[in-house]
């Protein structure tokens, strides 16, 4: 049984009202044309909603649930006329991905001063599913973290950042201002790739530990299982109480690119990319946060 829109705002109407003249009203429609709607939804369903007597209308334990589960599900089918209207009228619309700590916002304001037309939506990932994302058209532009495979995108450097030490608090270099590669030789490393994609030109043994995203490196970091590293401007997004971020002067940057599927040809998506690059330097200025506080030398970050 599919279930009738029209019916379920005629209910909703008089849910919200308890009181089917004035729903009706509200509709503009008969009064009892409304009641054998709510009637014929009743029946649709196998249970009474409401509960009418001398009194009022009540609602059922049945009709409240239909009132909880109703506001999504008519919010749903509004936002589906609406995009096949925007599409009608030849709107568009861009999915920008992008990974923790890089701000889409001055790529996207430039744009949108040339593209007032266009949506742009803006959608997090994760560094194993960065390539998927852009080669599968879930993501049509990306902000995205190398290493990764390139195979089928066209990648364009944008900046690079430093990386800092992931350590947890108990940890003998925990709160130092800066530390070096050679502070960490012969710590285990939690990464989430293989050895040829660690930033460290020093060899770490592997923890161990198998890891997709920011969240499980963190815990693994704090239960003193290893260290790891990740690019400062991210370290914004992942506080935690157990973990400290060290600045390591000599370790390899953090090279933040832009990507698009070689196979997209898009005049939208280029000139989106074309505003992500003209708006790099702003884009890589909006990671040196305050709490860095890089005059003075004091880095340190703690959860």
């Amino acid at each position: 049984m599919d279930l009738d829109l029209r019916k379920l705002r005629y209910f909703v109407a008089v849910a919200g009202t308890l009181h089917f003249g004035r729903a009706a009203d509200e509709l503009h429609i008969a009064q009892p044309v409304l009641s054998r709607q709510i009637r014929a939804l009743e029946q649709d369903l196998g249970t009474p909603l409401l509960t009418r007597d001398s009194h009022g209308v009540v609602l059922t334990d049945a009709g409240t649930q239909l009132l909880t589960d109703a506001g999504p599900l008519l919010a749903s089918a509004h936002a589906v006329r609406r995009r096949v209207t925007v599409a009608a009228r030849g709107s568009q619309r861009i999915m920008v991905g992008f990974r923790a700590g890089i701000a889409v916002a001055p790529a996207v304001e430039q744009f949108a001063a040339r593209h007032p037309d266009v949506l742009v939506d803006v959608q997090r990932m994760e560094w194993d599913d960065q390539a998927s994302m852009l080669l599968d058209g879930r993501i049509d532009v990306g902000y995205v973290r190398l290493p990764m495979d390139e195979a089928g995108l066209r990648v364009a450097p944008l900046y690079t950042e430093p990386r800092v030490a992931v350590l947890p608090v108990g940890h003998r270099l925990a709160g130092r201002e800066q530390i070096t590669e050679a502070d960490l030789a012969g710590e285990p490393l939690v990464w989430h790739a293989d050895s040829s994609t660690q930033p460290t030109r020093r060899p770490h043994p592997n923890a161990g530990y198998v890891v997709r995203g920011v969240d499980e490196t963190l815990e693994h970091v704090a239960a003193g299982r290893g260290i790891s590293f990740l690019a400062r401007s991210a370290t914004v997004f992942y506080s935690h109480p157990n973990i400290s971020y060290v600045p390591v002067l000599d370790l390899a940057p953090d090279q933040v690119c832009l990507a698009v599927a070689a196979s997209r040809t898009s005049p939208v998506v280029d000139d989106f990319f074309a505003a992500a690059q003209a708006t790099a330097e702003i884009t890589a200025e909006c990671g040196n946060y305050e709490m860095w506080q890089l005059g003075s030398g004091a880095v340190s970050k703690h959860g």
